[in-house]
């Protein structure tokens, strides 16, 4: 029997294959991180999501073995870090990043998902981790890298706690964000920048 490949086919490792592949994963994701914007992860299912991308559940299966691992990756691609001010002092850079915190969750499609990851979280140790590991880089860390920043340039006392201080931005806008109702305008905004500016020149 001949082993010869018919002319202009595909090999397995073809570059056409390859990006078939790519987009056919690209829109699974894309699917269902819009059905977690409507439903929370709750409502997501494998046969949903292959009906509204019309990728075949064999495929979905293939590169994500189960719905958690699909889960997991789509929760993974809800947010990027934001970009770290440096506008040359520690009120302006903090200023200029709580200000880019706010407006990200006040429209940001992803703040619709995170409360029912946080739900899933408390059930599910990968999902925790996952959001642990998401809020605490593309949030928390630009703020932590602005305090110390601050820090090693003296602005403020090296015996303040970073997590405090932090908490004083954080907490806030999430209680507003996600339990209050309340308005994340810039008033509200600015009295906690000034909240966080006033703690530290109280321990100087």
């Amino acid at each position: 029997m001949s082993t010869k490949k018919k002319k202009g086919a595909s090999s397995p490792t073809s570059p056409e294959l390859d990006a078939r592949v790519r987009r056919s994963k690209e829109t699974v994701l894309a699917v269902t991180h819009q059905m977690m914007s409507e439903t929370g992860l709750s409502g997501v299912s494998i046969d949903e999501v292959s009906k509204r991308s019309g990728v075949a559940k064999t495929t979905i299966y293939r590169h994500w073995p189960s719905r958690a691992d699909l889960l997991l990756e789509a929760c993974s691609k809800l947010g990027s870090k934001f970009e770290v001010p440096d506008t040359g002092s520690f009120r302006g850079d903090i200023e200029a990043l709580v200000m880019a915190i706010a407006s990200y969750l006040r429209r940001a499609p992803a703040t619709k998902i995170l409360p029912s990851i946080v739900d899933a979280a408390e059930h599910d140790a990968k999902i925790a981790r996952l959001l642990h590991a998401q809020v605490r880089a593309f949030i928390m860390a630009p703020l932590y890298e602005v305090i110390e920043r601050a820090q090693k340039k003296a602005e403020i006392g090296e015996d303040h706690d970073a997590s405090h201080l932090i908490a004083r931005i954080v907490g806030p806008l999430f209680f507003r964000r996600w339990f209050s109702g309340e308005s994340l305008d810039k008033n509200f905004v600015r009295a906690i920048i000034q909240s966080v500016i006033a703690a530290v020149d109280n321990c100087q």
